[in-house]
């Protein structure tokens, strides 16, 4: 597929009539600035361009109940009664409930510029705790709408073994979520063999997760981690304060600190949230080169806390955005409340610039951390518009509000800063563009509330 974009972001900068071509796997071949029209004849005409982002942290099902935990019967209301309400929503939800949420959802993502999604996947079993005839049925749920949506998806299917620390064994509410390291290794191998075999592999990947420190002991975790190759490792982690507290309790370190201590963290390992790790723990992670994907409304939703950007930034420790729980679907809201957290904690502004005396453009750093942090969480090249990166695009409406009158050198601070958020004209993933059967999705996934 051949483009001629009128404005593209190259190498973190602005890059003027841009000649993009891309093979038939979906990667950039060729990428040529200040092209002629005769060097570019044949190319379909875009405006201005901006590569896609990975959305590093999803959990497709939790979209059904976006804006439905808002009320409370009781004070005090928590991370931990919030899940109560999850685990709840979570034990209904069927292979043909999941399919029709993750395809609206994922083609919310894609016009809100996500064009990669990474699905951290615990609901493996029925309703009843049982495995169904395909152990599978689920992942393929996520899979199959993925594909109908155009999105690309690295599955994560997800070790839950405890229900806390030292309490082996899961709980009646979390009866679906039970596995063993060789059911997880077993689905990322069927869904790395379909994408083999449906010449799938620009754009399904497959790794592994595991759910938590309290979910999963340190046998499996080298168990599962030794045996799953390059993928990518996602777990969540120190996330609430209680859970830093009982993880103390149990082990004598924080959870950030024993992950370091025990895991054999390496750049395979994307660590979710890291809400609460220490400067000594972020120099950690950076140290043995993990991430962290940081999912800034989710954690305002519960009430998580905030993530430490200015010290991240400070160590150069790669991270990446997630929706996480789906309350918010759009990347630029991610990265603004992502700054306006560092904001609000130092009562200064532009923090995700402190490292750098306090210069330059904040939307282009929180862009540019953001999509070289999501490419090491897919663990697909998705670096941006880059010889061999993913030829993944969007094109943006510089009719927009959020543009409008805003010179083209401010266009990446103005379409995370200035609301209400920009929308896309075009979106292209693996050189392909999509297009949306938004009436029967969105009917489908009306009926599927409904149901639910």
């Amino acid at each position: 597929m051949k483009f001629k974009a009128n404005l593209a972001w190259i190498d973190g900068a602005w890059a003027s009539n841009v000649f993009l071509e891309s093979d038939v796997q979906g990667f950039w071949t060729h990428i040529q600035t200040n092209a002629t029209d005769a060097e570019s004849q044949g190319a379909l005409a875009l405006g201005c361009v901006i590569p896609g982002l990975v959305n590093a942290h999803s959990h497709a099902f939790q979209r059904a109940i976006a804006g439905l935990t808002e009320h409370s019967d009781r004070s005090g209301d928590d991370f931990w009664s919030w899940r109560d309400r999850m685990y709840r929503v979570a034990l209904r939800v069927s292979p043909d409930h999941l399919e029709s949420i993750a395809t609206w959802l994922y083609s919310e993502m894609l016009r809100s510029g996500y064009t990669h999604v990474c699905e951290f996947q615990y609901l493996h079993r029925n309703p009843d705790g049982h495995e169904y005839a395909d152990p599978s049925e689920m992942t393929w749920a996520l899979v199959r709408a993925a594909e109908n949506a155009g999105i690309g998806l690295t599955m994560l299917p997800t070790l839950y073994m405890n229900q806390g620390f030292g309490q082996p064994g899961l709980n009646s509410m979390q009866r679906r979520f039970a596995s063993t390291p060789d059911s997880i290794l077993n689905l990322q191998q069927a869904v790395l063999r379909h994408a083999k075999i449906n010449s799938r592999q620009s754009n399904l990947n497959a790794g592994v997760a595991i759910h938590s420190l309290r979910a999963v002991a340190l046998a499996e975790i080298v168990g599962l981690t030794s045996q799953s190759g390059s993928a990518p490792v996602h777990i969540h982690i120190a996330e609430q304060t209680k859970e830093v507290a009982d993880c103390l309790a149990h082990t004598g370190l924080r959870p950030v600190e024993w992950l370091l201590a025990n895991a054999n963290l390496d750049a395979r390992w994307n660590l979710v949230h890291a809400t609460h790790a220490s400067a000594s723990e972020i120099q950690g992670i950076q140290a043995q080169q993990a991430s962290v994907v940081i999912c800034p409304t989710t954690e305002a939703n519960l009430g998580d806390g905030f993530f430490n950007l200015t010290e991240a930034m400070q160590q150069s420790m790669r991270w990446s955005i997630g929706t996480d729980s789906h309350v918010n679907r759009n990347w630029s809201e991610e990265l603004r409340l992502l700054e306006y957290g560092g904001r609000l904690s130092l009562r200064k502004r532009n923090v995700a610039l402190l490292h750098k005396n306090g210069c330059g453009s904040t939307g282009q750093v929180l862009f540019e951390n953001a999509m070289q942090g999501g490419s090491q969480a897919a663990g697909l090249p998705m670096a941006g518009i880059a010889i061999q990166q993913r030829a993944d695009l969007l094109e943006i409406d510089l009719e927009s509000d959020s543009l409008l009158g805003v010179p083209s050198e401010r266009f990446m601070d103005a379409l995370i800063f200035s609301t209400p958020s920009n929308n896309f004209k075009s979106v292209f993933v693996a050189g392909k563009k999509i297009e949306h059967n938004s009436v029967q999705w969105r009917a489908d996934f009306v009926k599927t509330m409904a149901e639910l």
